[in-house]
């Protein structure tokens, strides 16, 4: 079974940039399409970001989609969403997953996940 975890959350101040990690046991990392996913207290977890098992396509929320960006280094086994511009709203638990089908925006298309790391924005 793949095994992820995330890194780099933490708590900063809006406007303020984050850099989030997530590491990928096993040999079939760079054939997943990984997405990065959120979930705010209270709320769904929601979609956030997503990029290709060859890094080809990406695909973003509208929320997020000139702010963040999803890259990935399959010799390392990583993928990244740098964030910048950060606001109150960005708040929440953040999620990395991998997928073995095309459908990047869908929560039941993904088949591993992380425990996820906590970003905090303060206003």
């Amino acid at each position: 079974q793949v095994q992820l975890v995330e890194s780099g959350g933490g708590l900063v101040q809006a406007g303020d940039s984050l850099r989030l990690s997530c590491a990928a046991s096993g040999r079939t990392f760079s054939t997943l399409g990984m997405g990065w996913f959120r979930q705010a207290p209270g709320k769904e977890r929601e979609f956030v970001a997503a990029i290709s098992w060859n890094g080809r396509s990406t695909y973003y929320a509208d929320s997020v989609k000139d702010r963040f960006t999803i890259s990935r280094d399959n010799a390392k086994d990583t993928v990244y969403l740098q964030m910048n511009s950060l606001k109150p709203e960005d708040t929440a638990v953040y999620y990395c997953a991998g997928t073995r089908t095309v459908v990047p925006r869908a929560k039941y298309a993904y088949d591993y996940w992380g425990q996820g790391t906590q970003v905090t924005v303060s206003s």
